[in-house]
């Protein structure tokens, strides 16, 4: 795997314990995201390095940068339809694009937009943006926040391929770390080393919610 690993418990020392913050493995070049598919599709992307064949580029697409919400939401890979489990290097400036022109899944007034506004941009957005609970390994709900983004039209189809530099499939290493959260042991719990992520653009990680320290 072309991860960087640490220990879960030499991490939450140092992991914000609330606010609203990307979680994330990255560099100036790329940034990791993780989905989980059934074995047709995952297994075809892992092969051929983009999603085909079975994968739709009709419906959403969710991706999840932060491995411990993406393992909250399959299970560490147990539930149906979820068993392969894949880690996707994007491109760091799809990343950026994805985010710029991101549109809340849900209206809030904290928008700072009318409803009407924030219908309006739905309508003409091709990504969605989603801030959840976070959870720890055990699936308990953390204070901190975890963000998902969603895709399509547009957007779905040049993921699916040229926003991608590498796919690989961690169903196997996710299956060994479950062994060690169904044992409660995370003293030898091992996950992708992930740090917050900031945006160079201000207004944008203003417009995201984004906390700017470690709260």
């Amino acid at each position: 795997m072309k991860i960087e690993l640490k220990k879960y418990d030499e991490q939450i020392v140092e992991w914000p314990k609330s606010g609203y913050h990307i979680m994330a493995q990255y560099d100036e070049e790329e940034i990791i995201v993780y989905q989980s598919y059934r074995k047709e599709i995952g297994e075809f992307a892992a092969k051929n390095q983009y999603f085909g064949g079975a994968f739709s580029l009709d419906r959403m697409t969710w991706i999840k940068p932060n491995f411990l919400w993406m393992m909250y939401r399959n299970g560490w890979g147990t539930k149906e339809g979820q068993e392969v489990v894949l880690a996707i290097h994007l491109k760091i400036s799809a990343f950026n694009t994805y985010l710029q022109n991101a549109v809340y899944s849900s209206y809030s007034s904290s928008l700072e937009v009318s409803q009407e506004e924030w219908k309006e941009s739905v309508k003409k957005s091709s990504v969605r943006l989603q801030w959840d609970p976070d959870h720890d390994p055990y699936g308990n709900k953390l204070e901190r926040r975890a963000i998902q983004i969603g895709l399509r039209e547009d957007f779905i189809n040049s993921f699916a391929k040229d926003d991608i530099l590498l796919i690989e499939d961690i169903s196997e290493f996710v299956k060994e770390q479950y062994v060690f959260v169904q044992n409660k042991q995370l003293e030898n719990l091992v996950v992708p080393a992930e740090r917050p992520f900031l945006f160079k653009d201000k207004e944008l990680n203003k417009k995201l919610k984004i906390s700017a320290n470690n709260e």
